[in-house]
């Protein structure tokens, strides 16, 4: 990869990533390695597996890290996250979701248990050494959050950390609650590079510009960005009777009125949390040009659906996509170089710089 990148820790003096980070291919496949494999990554909820003895088959940002994984839930309730990839000789081993006592590979007839051990191969008992470790199923750290579920490939993330920044402000909330609502979920497809969608989420600067609706929702003079290590999160206030967070006692935030809080957790999820529910926006990269954003909604009242800050979400991505395509087709230009940030409201976006920075220079 050409160069290395630098941004400034002090916000006052700092400049954006260059325009070549959003054109570059080389930095866009070295983002695949050493950014997309080394975090976290949004799988759904325990009920892709729900009853014990289920396989549930699925693809990690296919087109992209195009990773085959495999959930499962044993006898014992416990739930794995395997690679679906047979040690033999790479088919994949389970096909379809359902029940099923052990996992066999159609090719070839290796087993393993439901926690990826290996078991039995035919026509193996004269082979010397055998079998090995590496035998089994590799078996991925697995992280949980309320019925959430979340994958490491190969991260140096404490994922346990972000997981307690966000309880600081909605542990309070019955997540197990929340339900999906498949009419709600969508997905998009931006013709954008993946992080400058990112950019646009994480500031409220454009809000009042492009947001009509929104911006009434919301008090935009009291709109705050919080840097945390790995995530941070935007609040959003409002003075208007909308509808508003019931915040228990000794809640940090009080006696405030609190119509969104919108986290964004490194380098490519967000959790938008509505009086109504969540919004999880996951931003999967296709190619340097295109990205598919996926809109997955869980909803805890659903009285309060298409009110306040949590209303119109699809009205908010078309203007979003609006902006992010005309950017992406701004840094494109020979004279486009690099940006500042504004102090006040940029605070996300130059947290999220800094980490794509660090982890590319690594």
């Amino acid at each position: 990869m050409k160069g290395t990148f630098h941004i400034h820790p002090d916000i006052t003096k700092a400049e954006t990533l260059p325009a070549s980070f959003y054109r570059d291919q080389e930095v866009f496949d070295a983002i695949k390695e050493k950014i997309f494999l080394k975090s976290w990554q949004w799988i759904g909820d325990e009920d892709l597996v729900q009853l014990p003895q289920s396989v549930y088959p699925f693809v990690l940002l296919e087109n992209y890290l195009t990773e085959p994984l495999l959930l499962t839930r044993n006898e014992d309730d416990h739930i794995s996250c395997l690679t679906n990839v047979c040690t033999h000789r790479g088919n994949l081993v389970a096909l379809h979701p359902g029940k099923s006592k052990r996992l066999i590979c159609m090719y070839h007839g290796r087993r393993f248990d439901l926690d990826g051990t290996f078991e039995s191969m035919p026509e193996f008992e004269e082979a010397e050494d055998f079998p090995r470790p590496c035998d089994n199923l590799h078996r991925f750290p697995l992280e949980k959050w309320g019925p959430f579920l979340f994958v490491g490939l190969d991260t140096r993330i404490d994922f346990t950390s972000v997981i307690e920044k966000m309880n600081e402000r909605v542990g309070f909330l019955p997540l197990h609650e929340f339900k999906l609502n498949e009419v709600l979920c969508k997905d998009f497809l931006v013709h954008a590079h993946w992080a400058l969608y990112c950019d646009n989420y994480l500031e409220g600067f454009h809000i009042p510009f492009v947001h009509e609706g929104l911006s009434k929702a919301l008090d935009y003079g009291s709109y705050t960005t919080e840097v945390y290590d790995y995530c941070n999160l935007q609040i959003g206030y409002t003075n208007e009777a909308t509808e508003v967070f019931d915040l228990p006692e000794g809640h940090i935030d009080y006696g405030k009125n609190v119509a969104a809080y919108y986290y964004w957790v490194f380098p490519n999820m967000m959790f938008n949390f509505y009086p109504w529910g969540l919004s999880v926006n996951v931003v999967k990269p296709i190619d340097i040009n295109r990205t598919k954003v996926s809109f997955i909604s869980y909803v805890y009242d659903p009285s309060k659906l298409d009110k306040g800050a949590g209303s119109a979400l699809e009205k908010v991505e078309r203007e979003d996509e609006f902006v992010v395509e005309n950017v992406q087709k701004g840094v494109n230009s020979t004279f486009y170089k690099a940006g500042r940030f504004s102090p006040k409201r940029e605070k996300g976006v130059h947290h999220f710089h800094r980490l794509l920075a660090e982890f590319l220079n690594q």
